[in-house]
């Protein structure tokens, strides 16, 4: 059953967490208390107005823009005044070969560099991270063991990343939120036998947009959800197939059109392999003639992947 999925969405399974790493991610990233999604928070002073456009050049297909810098492409993206902002990312795997291995992942690209650029416009940030939710029983550890196959070919490091997101966030003023997922979905992972993953990406979605849904209707119009965690689940036009596995379609429609995909790519991480190929953008972009600029594309309205600088160095991953 893994092997199937790692032929289908190798770079695009969830990173989660069934238990808490350590003490101190209550305090990080704050789970809904029943039976409210979120505690309420202090509005902060209203948003700053959208800066001047940044300078870019045109590279090509797919509306492809170079911009100096990824900070320079993402403050484009936020020209979109999106009201829900949904970033997905490729999960650095445990067994990534020479400079792929050793460049920054995309979580700590996001919270070094972006993440600062979203404050004070953000309210909240929706961590794909699973917290227990403590009167399942058994299901639960039943379930931890089954995403064990899910995240092995994951970096161990990155749940860390996640919970360090979660505090980065709190001390910016975004309220950081996890994943907890109700008794009867840990029930439904549970029983799911060889289709365990499906309901594993199915509850991913559907508790991320509960979740979403509840803190829009909590927060004043100009306010900013940001949502973080694997790529597919914030897809605006879902792969065939994968329609049950994408909250993009649902926000979309609720925010009236105010939800921006953006997927964060390191190109040292690209890899020529059927789950890359099939992604929009790959057909236009060349990793031997791309240099150190950010590379951003756009297939349709208020979807776009933002390709970080290559390093000087950079081999491709094989």
């Amino acid at each position: 059953m893994v092997k199937r999925f790692v032929a289908w969405v190798p770079w695009l399974l969830l990173a989660c967490a069934a238990k808490p790493p350590t003490s101190d991610v209550k305090a990080a990233v704050v789970p809904p208390p029943a039976p409210a999604v979120v505690s309420a928070t202090p509005e902060p002073p209203q948003a700053a107005p959208v800066a001047a456009a940044p300078a870019f050049r045109d590279c090509g297909e797919l509306s492809c823009k170079a911009f100096p810098s990824a900070v320079a492409a993402f403050d484009y993206v936020l020209r979109d005044a999106p009201r829900v902002l949904a970033i997905g990312e490729a999960h650095a795997q445990s067994e990534t070969p020479g400079a792929a291995a050793k460049s920054a992942s995309s979580t700590k690209r996001f919270m070094d560099d972006l993440l600062p650029r979203l404050a004070p416009r953000a309210a909240d940030l929706v961590i794909e991270l699973w917290l227990a939710n403590g009167s399942c029983g058994k299901v639960e550890q039943k379930v931890q063991k089954q995403q064990s196959a899910v995240t092995a070919p994951q970096a161990a490091t990155n749940q860390n990343e996640f919970v360090e997101l979660g505090h980065r966030a709190k001390a910016l003023g975004i309220m950081p939120h996890a994943l907890v997922p109700s008794c009867e979905q840990y029930q439904k992972i549970a029983g799911a036998g060889a289709a365990d993953i499906e309901e594993m990406l199915a509850m991913i979605k559907s508790v991320t947009q509960r979740d979403v849904e509840e803190l829009l209707s909590k927060r004043a119009p100009e306010r900013l959800v940001v949502a973080y965690g694997g790529a597919m689940h914030n897809d605006l036009v879902p792969r065939a197939g994968r329609e049950d596995f994408s909250f993009g379609p649902e926000l979309s429609r609720v925010t009236a059109q105010r939800y921006v995909e953006l997927d964060l790519v390191i190109p040292e991480q690209i890899k020529d392999s059927e789950a890359w190929r099939a992604l929009p953008w790959y057909p236009h972009y060349s990793r031997e003639k791309a240099g150190t600029e950010a590379y951003l594309y756009s297939w349709a309205p208020h979807a776009y992947a933002l390709l970080f600088p290559k390093a000087a160095d950079a081999e491709p991953a094989p």
